[in-house]
């Protein structure tokens, strides 16, 4: 395999590149790199106008094998992925059974060896506590050993505060982050969108902001007390971020995620009753949308990653309060970003690679990406400019539950290097 990326802009946070170039790609290896790069037996891909990136990362992805294949697999997960422009998601531990042994993460490992040959690498997030049911811890050491890149009970809490305490003391020794789906149960428990005015005229349950900032407001205290690594799950409320922003300035090693749905939607989306806007953090305010893109601006947020949670149209064709929770996300993630933050100057291009694949390879400890000759390639390639309409009926994901269906976006990914592999659009 000989492929030539000629004339693409290269935006590459590690080496501090943000300049037009050739890269030469050979059996999956950077063999060159700079303008005149050429290989007569190569494939040539024109760029110009396009951008190249280290490979974009998302560590929020629910990929439901083993046990709800219906809804997504390994195979349809990682090839959702790479067509969004993705080389590696981080699945979590909601599966049936739970990651919460051992021999579900191998089972994960080699399915996704052999999806798409092994282009997109899978990072299982293990449970913090067995069957995630909050009661004891899991044997974290065990499940590190085996690869899990963090601990999470995601889709619940880690309600029990002493619990909390001892995983993050715990996962401090294997150098893997907590990461909490904030929720105070007893104000949330019923809720189906954002408590507030909205709610009210629809006459449906909701879901108050402070059951998201109290558990936050808890856990810091536990962290700044004990140590450890803490990461917030897809952050929703403008008083999140400034918890996180005043804990990060104390020196608190907490980091945290926002959703491209929790930047571009409000509330008010669910005037319709489609059910595919119920999700978990439910769809916010205006206001809180303003504070989560200064906090993307001014860094208080880490990382952009997608909470892709596919459920079967059956599943979501149901009264709204009946319907489950989430909807999917790696296909729409890039243009999301690109047409509500990037064209909205509140982040640069620059920055986007940063929240996609820079720090969330830091938070999870994982190897930064290096674009050097020598190197094996894992890059992004995608078109900033390029408008499109989303058609749920095209993805790759086996799940359709988008709001997003008929919205017009700018920005597309166009293909994905990674493991030998490649992958066009």
């Amino acid at each position: 395999m000989q492929i030539l990326l000629k004339g693409g802009t290269l935006i590459d946070p590690g080496s501090g590149r943000d300049e037009q170039t050739d890269i030469l790609v050979r059996d999956g290896r950077i063999e060159s790199l700079g303008k005149g790069s050429a290989a007569s037996a190569a494939q040539v891909i024109e760029l110009k106008g396009k951008v190249i990136a280290p490979g974009f990362i998302d560590m929020h992805v629910h990929l439901r094998e083993p046990g709800f294949e219906y809804k997504e697999t390994i195979l349809t997960g990682s090839t959702a992925a790479a067509a969004g422009g993705f080389t590696a998601v981080c699945c979590m531990p909601n599966t049936n059974p739970p990651i919460d042994d051992e021999s579900v993460i191998r089972f994960i490992q080699s399915r996704a060896k052999v999806a798409l040959g092994g282009l997109v690498d899978v990072h299982p997030v293990a449970a913090v506590t067995m069957g995630r049911k909050g009661e004891r811890i899991a044997p974290l050491a065990e499940l590190a050993a085996a690869g899990a890149v963090a601990f999470s009970d995601d889709g619940d809490p880690v309600h029990d505060a002493e619990i909390m305490r001892r995983a993050l003391e715990y996962a401090r020794m294997f150098r893997k982050p907590i990461i909490q789906h904030a929720q105070e149960l007893s104000l949330t428990k019923g809720g189906a969108m954002n408590e507030g005015f909205t709610a009210t005229e629809l006459g449906l349950p909701g879901m108050p902001p402070i059951g998201e900032d109290i558990m936050i407001a808890r856990d810091l205290r536990i962290a700044a007390f004990v140590g450890g690594q803490y990461h917030v799950a897809h952050l929703s409320t403008a008083g999140a971020v400034a918890l996180v922003r005043q804990a990060k300035s104390n020196g608190q090693n907490v980091t945290c995620e926002v959703t491209p749905h929790h930047f571009a939607l409000t509330d008010v989306a669910v005037r319709t009753f489609d059910t595919n806007t119920k999700m978990n953090p439910p769809l916010r305010t205006q206001e809180d949308v303003e504070a989560i893109k200064q906090g993307l601006r001014d860094g208080t947020i880490d990382v952009i990653a997608t909470d892709h949670a596919p459920h079967s149209f059956d599943e979501k064709q149901v009264e709204f309060q009946a319907a489950p929770f989430g909807i999917i996300g790696l296909e729409t993630a890039i243009g999301l970003t690109i047409t509500e933050l990037v064209n909205k100057n509140v982040i640069t291009l620059y920055q986007m690679v940063e929240k996609l694949c820079v720090n969330p390879r830091k938070i999870l400890n994982l190897p930064a990406i290096r674009i050097q000759e020598g190197e094996m390639a894992n890059l992004t390639i995608f078109d900033p400019t390029v408008s499109w309409t989303v058609d749920p009926s095209t993805f790759k994901s086996l799940s359709k539950n988008t709001p997003f269906g008929g919205r017009r976006l700018t920005g597309r990914a166009i293909g994905v290097i990674n493991n030998g592999q490649v992958y066009w659009n």
